[in-house]
């Protein structure tokens, strides 16, 4: 009698091994399926029928987001008039373990119909989803980890890992950095992770100037609330910012010193278009709640921890 562990380890392996089999198939053809994405003036379009529709469907969000337009359509929609969505400024990826899912034939043939590229993934090289294709990616003839060949297992992780694949290449062919990664997804903790410092920090600032007597710079702590005051010179830029332990420091006669005697100078500060992760980083690294943003020295913002905790961060 097997176990369930062993079950599990089986079912991992084998698809591993399809990995592995998918990874040493891949030549020039994934080149050419590259080539007519980057050649095409409009989207992609993912279709795929069953297990292979959620695959498709999940390949479409990865290229969406990351810098690729695409779209899912279902095919069975697509013949009662879906169709109209694929347009001959499109290339269409289609998805097929067996290649030859009746519910694809209206797609197939749309797109020889208007000269749409299409690129077939499927594990038969016969087949007609790969016969009618510009661009043909076969999946190899590996074991579905089911153990009887039935359910769609190693053969849809292949075609999932196939859609990453060229995903992540056309990304990198584009450059794609985290920053445009959050413009398309700006919610959850990835897009605070990739928040900027600007869209966080708030802009009413407790500054104080260098020669403002410590009666007043206390109120202006009191006041804002972030339980720091930043130290401005007479040009406007940030020479110091006032702590708790600047304060502690010079308890004794504290109200009669100014804002420049008590201050801490040359104070850690980050710049407005910095991402929040690295703020974030930087007081947890340097025990402190605040961080000022600047611009050529000039405070901008301040930023204090408890933003970063409410945006989901850590």
């Amino acid at each position: 009698m097997t176990t369930y562990l062993d079950t599990a380890l089986r079912v991992i392996r084998t698809e591993a091994q399809g990995l592995e089999q998918l990874a040493q198939s891949l030549g020039p053809e994934f080149q050419k399926a590259i080539d007519l994405i980057l050649g095409a003036g409009g989207r992609v379009i993912v279709s795929g029928m069953g297990k292979s529709g959620h695959i498709a469907r999940k390949i479409a969000a990865t290229l969406a987001s990351t810098g690729t337009p695409a779209q899912f359509v279902h095919p069975a929609e697509a013949s009662h008039g879906d169709l109209g969505m694929v347009t001959q400024s499109d290339v269409a990826l289609v998805l097929s373990n067996s290649g030859e899912t009746p519910e694809l034939a209206d797609l197939i043939a749309h797109t020889r119909r208007f000269q749409i590229p299409l690129i077939g993934v499927a594990s038969r090289p016969a087949s007609t989803l790969l016969r009618q294709s510009d661009v043909a990616l076969v999946l190899p003839a590996a074991e579905e980890a089911c153990g009887n060949g039935i359910v769609p297992t190693t053969s849809t992780t292949m075609t999932l890992a196939l859609g990453d694949a060229l995903a992540i290449a056309l990304m990198e062919h584009r450059r794609f950095t985290p920053e445009h990664f959050r413009t398309f997804h700006p919610g959850g903790k990835l897009g605070a992770l990739l928040a900027k410092v600007g869209d966080l920090m708030h802009a009413d600032l407790p500054l104080v100037s260098e020669d403002t007597p410590m009666t007043e710079a206390l109120l202006v702590i009191s006041q804002k609330g972030y339980g720091v005051a930043g130290v401005v010179g007479a040009d406007g830029q940030l020479t110091g910012i006032i702590t708790d332990g600047d304060l502690r420091r010079h308890m004794d006669g504290l109200l009669g010193h100014k804002a420049g005697e008590v201050m801490t100078a040359s104070p850690r500060v980050i710049e407005p278009d910095a991402l929040a992760e690295a703020a974030l980083a930087e007081m947890q690294s340097r025990k402190i709640t605040c961080l000022f943003a600047v611009e050529n020295g000039v405070p901008r913002g301040i930023l204090h921890i408890h933003d970063c905790l409410r945006a989901g961060m850590v």
